[in-house]
């Protein structure tokens, strides 16, 4: 087994996957490079299905080319704002609930920083992931504060995260203290209760 905090990702999605089963249903919320995307759809398995979204069409193109790459054909991959998440995953799984939704925060890796998601929108999204998933499910969200707009998102998330009902949700916030060089990302999971 791979050392689990070689980076900061890592462990994130190792800890979303204790949530997901074979056959699942996911979503990828900001499918980037296809890294997380691939990860869920190993996770879920052929009998499972993964929507993977992002706005922009250079990671919609990059994603798709890293399955195909690697065989995987239970994703649907969407060109449209996270935002739109719920309306998405009705029209491609209508009446299914997510085990997990996963974001990935900031800019495109490779691609043009000046392109990144926003707090008023990521706000509205994770919010809406945490109703969407079912019981027992989980939003992971990995967040990088190191540009101005993801430090406004962290704070708005967690904000947010620290007013969800706690008769309904458990709430998670994990960092790396040590990490002496660079801002590592910090990792904020959302678990629904039973």
């Amino acid at each position: 087994m791979r050392n689990l905090l070689t980076k900061t990702t890592d462990l994130a999605m190792y800890l979303t996957l204790a949530y997901i089963r074979k056959g699942d249903y996911v979503i990828d919320a900001t499918c980037g490079n296809g890294g997380d995307t691939a990860a869920l759809a190993e996770a879920v398995g052929q009998e499972g299905a993964v929507l993977a979204v992002d706005i922009q069409k250079a990671a919609v193109e990059s994603t798709a080319k890293r399955l195909t790459e690697i065989g995987m054909n239970n994703v649907t991959i969407v060109q449209d704002s996270f935002c739109r998440m719920e309306q998405i995953s009705e029209e491609y799984f209508p009446g299914k609930s997510p085990a997990a939704v996963v974001f990935n925060l900031g800019y495109l890796p490779g691609g043009n920083k000046q392109v990144t998601t926003t707090a008023e929108d990521t706000e509205t999204a994770v919010r809406r992931a945490a109703d969407l998933i079912r019981k027992d499910g989980v939003v992971t969200v990995v967040m990088y504060d190191g540009h101005g707009e993801g430090a406004r998102e962290k704070e708005q998330l967690l904000a947010m995260a620290g007013r969800l009902p706690k008769d309904r949700y458990h709430v998670v916030f994990a960092s790396m203290p040590n990490q002496q060089t660079g801002r590592p990302p910090e990792v904020l999971w959302i678990t629904r209760k039973k």
